[in-house]
């Protein structure tokens, strides 16, 4: 057995996370790592009341590389508890080069991890007696070596991101994987014990040519499968090369057990092609609901997250539904409400072509509920970010003859390495000619909700000025009509 300890420079990493308030891109209501990397979220896990949150996380310094699992615990989703790093990579073993992306399940009353050891890629366990706070890897691992033997040569060793729940009677897993100059791959395999697996085969396979309704990349990773009932949905993360990392996706349909039979698709979190959300992981929370979170990238250069000291978020706790049309929604968790302070509200407003800057509603914590009506002649919106002078601002846009959302970020930082691209979203269905914005700005972080989450994106900013903290509305090209804004500033989660 070999137990990782807490890593040696946690507490260090700590202090500085607690000290860098100044920083003014570090999200103050997300979650982030106590310094250095972060990415992929990992074995999320309710135990005994509490919610357990692993993340891939390099003690080393702000890059990816000797990738650990770092680890967090809330009584509440909201705030965060650090804890000691769960995993390290064991020279000689077979996740020495870092242990990589998995779940976690509770085996009979024993927490069990279940992770990626690379390279090359394979499954590997991990088990703990002390109430999640250390971890003990297999003497036997890895459980799974590699990926099927047909496989061996056409995946390119692409093999990893286990994801386990247990249904009639067995343990189920999906991995991800690959078919070169084919596409992205999911397997399945079952066990009895978690030990002795054995592949069923492809559930679903991608095909690398098709580009409509979007492209579904050329490898998948990090699935997910979530059971709604009279419908499932896998949630997939794209990527076209190793280093091109695009976007998560979901496909519904049904699940016979053995394969997936889709009949719809679509983006499950918007921000263009190279999109800002990517790797969810979903729980089945005791209460009945799927939670989710997802790896917020960075869009600045990797020379500013270095001196930063930092790299990488987490999404909002988000809650996962689906429609009766197999669309899945998108939400915020209801439990994000307990950081809401200093409430300002404006009803019926009638916008001219221009800008208007609120008073009292300056930030860069808030919580944003808009409803506009949708018939406006132009475009609309708000601006975030905003300073004075309207040098630098982020403008989130509705283009109502086109039915989308777009977020236009090419004043959004006077800074060269700022990601501008802009992140458009549908609109799919409207309430009695309206839609609503649910919006969280957090420092260098946005995520959008569109009407109750049939649509959503989430894109990061960095403003470079002080002042740049207004809150304001426009319209452009013809008159347009807000119903309502509520305005939040939201207390830190530490």
């Amino acid at each position: 057995m070999d137990t990782n300890p807490l890593h040696p420079g946690l507490g260090e990493a700590h202090a500085l996370s607690r000290a860098s308030t100044a920083d003014a891109h570090r999200p103050r209501y997300h979650f982030t790592a106590p310094a250095n990397w972060l990415n992929d979220p990992n074995g999320l896990i309710q135990w005994q009341g509490r919610t357990h949150l692993f993340y891939q996380y390099n003690p080393n310094g702000a890059f990816h590389g000797t990738i650990h699992w770092g680890h967090a615990v809330s009584d509440d989703l909201v705030h965060w508890e650090d804890l000691p790093v769960a995993l390290a990579p064991t020279p000689g073993g077979p996740d020495a080069d870092g242990c990589w992306s998995g779940s976690a399940v509770n085996n009979q009353g024993t927490p069990t991890l279940v992770y990626s050891g690379v390279f090359p890629q394979s499954v590997c366990l991990a088990t703990s007696s002390d109430e999640l706070r250390t971890w003990q890897k297999h003497p036997n691992n890895p459980v799974i070596a590699g990926p099927p033997a047909d496989l061996q040569r056409t995946s390119g060793g692409h093999f990893r991101d286990p994801f386990v729940w247990r249904a009639d009677g067995q343990w189920r897993m999906v991995m991800g994987s690959k078919i070169e100059g084919v596409g992205g791959l999911v397997l399945l395999y079952t066990s009895p014990d978690l030990l002795h697996w054995e592949c069923q085969g492809p559930i679903l396979q991608g095909d690398v040519a098709q580009t409509e309704p979007f492209w579904t990349g050329a490898m998948w990773e990090c699935p997910n499968l979530l059971d709604f009932g009279r419908r499932q949905a896998l949630i997939i993360s794209a990527q076209s090369t190793a280093e091109d990392l695009m976007y998560a996706f979901y496909v519904s349909g049904r699940f016979d057990g053995q394969r997936f039979l889709p009949d719809g698709q679509d983006i499950l979190v918007h921000g263009g092609s190279q999109g800002t959300f990517y790797a969810p992981q979903v729980l089945a929370a005791d209460d009945g609901r799927y939670l989710m979170w997802g790896w917020l990238k960075e869009g600045r250069s990797q020379a500013s997250f270095m001196e930063a000291g930092w790299a990488g978020a987490m999404s909002l706790p988000l809650e996962v539904s689906m429609e009766m049309d197999g669309k899945l929604c998108v939400e915020p968790a209801a439990e994000l409400a307990a950081l809401r302070q200093d409430h300002r509200r404006w009803n019926s407003l009638d916008l001219a072509d221009g800008e208007l800057l609120l008073d009292s509603a300056a930030g860069d914590s808030l919580e944003i509920i808009a409803r506009f009506d949708l018939a406006g002649a132009g475009e609309f919106g708000l601006l975030l970010r905003a300073a004075p002078d309207s040098q630098e601002y982020t403008r989130l846009a509705i283009l109502p003859a086109e039915r989308r959302v777009v977020l236009q970020r090419d004043r959004a930082s006077l800074a060269d390495d700022v990601n501008t691209a802009p992140c458009p979203a549908p609109i799919y269905t409207t309430d009695n000619g309206t839609v609503t914005l649910h919006i969280f700005l957090d420092r260098s972080i946005l995520e959008v909700f569109v009407n109750g989450g049939r649509s959503s994106l989430a894109a990061r900013i960095y403003p470079t000025r002080a002042d740049s903290l207004g809150l304001g509305l426009f319209s452009q090209g013809g008159p347009a009509r807000l119903q309502s804004l509520d305005v939040w500033r939201l207390a830190t989660i530490w």
